[in-house]
């Protein structure tokens, strides 16, 4: 848990208040995912303003926490090792959209399911702090935070929401890309903990997001396990995820020889560790087909030097 509470957050932060309210909802879930968003609203608020006072207080009482949670988790290595951390929080991040996305596909709209998807996108802005999002990270959130505000505004006026992609004409991602610069919050206004875990609806985004384009299969994160969300009163409570579908092994991989000498670079060992990490992680959540997967491409990379 943090070391101490946080004073009153200033006007300034209201972009990272969602990110802190989700590191308190996981504190004792998820420590290593409420970490790296402290971690996430402290690099946020640095560059939004480190200079006035009530601005430095906080930031210092933020980074007492994190030295707190950084000594008391010292001997994990999603803590230690950030390609570790990266993978830990991009696969809770990618549970919670796929328990939201198999809510929506079999017609489930309910407020859970859609903080689940808003959660999701903020655990995406997360991974920004090991660097640059892949471009299907920066899909996942766009679509993430549309589905949110549109199955939120369908429920509002009384309309039943289609599920799953919608909406392929228009501006694309242009409307979705605006709503994450400057949106509201499925949480409360305050990074203060309330009673419940529940999303307020009368904080949703109110943007009508349309014409958002995800290619077909794209959106959908690999088959991993959902936790239920939070307000049920039941910490570890779990979905029992449905049967899986392995994939086969490439059989190039059993025939592939390196061409001549592959000489490898320090960006592929690199790549090749991340791809070993990330199964690891997979594993974690019981999730074998992202496992197979990722372990097949560092061996790819290892025997031909190629992706």
């Amino acid at each position: 848990m943090a070391a101490a509470a946080l004073p009153p957050l200033p006007p300034q932060f209201k972009s990272i208040q969602h990110h802190l309210r989700t590191a308190q909802e996981l504190d004792k879930r998820e420590p290593v995912v409420a970490y790296y968003c402290r971690l996430y609203a402290m690099q946020t608020g640095m560059k939004i303003d480190s200079k006035t006072p009530e601005c430095r207080k906080f930031l210092s009482k933020l980074m007492d926490q994190l030295e707190a949670m950084k000594k008391q988790f010292g001997d994990n290595e999603a803590i230690t090792q950030e390609i570790v951390g990266c993978a830990h929080v991009e696969n809770y991040a990618l549970k919670m959209f796929l328990y939201a996305d198999n809510e929506d596909r079999a017609g489930q709209f309910h407020k859970n399911m859609i903080k689940s998807f808003y959660t999701a996108s903020l655990l995406i802005d997360v991974l920004t702090v090991f660097g640059e999002l892949s471009e299907e990270n920066v899909q996942h959130r766009k679509y993430a935070r549309w589905k949110a505000a549109y199955i939120h505004n369908c429920l509002k006026n009384g309309e039943t929401p289609q599920p799953g992609p919608i909406g392929m004409e228009g501006e694309g991602f242009a409307d979705a890309e605006k709503e994450e610069a400057g949106s509201s919050s499925l949480h409360s206004g305050t990074a203060q903990p309330s009673s419940s875990s529940t999303y307020e609806a009368n904080n949703i985004p109110t943007s009508n997001y349309t014409g958002i384009h995800i290619p077909p299969g794209a959106h959908a994160p690999a088959n991993t396990p959902a936790e239920v969300p939070h307000n049920t009163g039941v910490t570890s409570n779990t979905i029992q995820p449905s049967p899986q579908s392995i994939p086969l092994v490439d059989p190039s991989l059993y025939s592939a020889q390196s061409a001549g000498e592959v000489r490898l670079t320090p960006e592929d060992f690199a790549r090749a560790q991340k791809y070993c990490k990330y199964a690891g992680s997979a594993l974690q959540y019981e999730d074998v087909s992202t496992a197979v997967q990722n372990l097949q491409k560092a061996l790819k990379l290892l025997i031909t030097g190629r992706e």
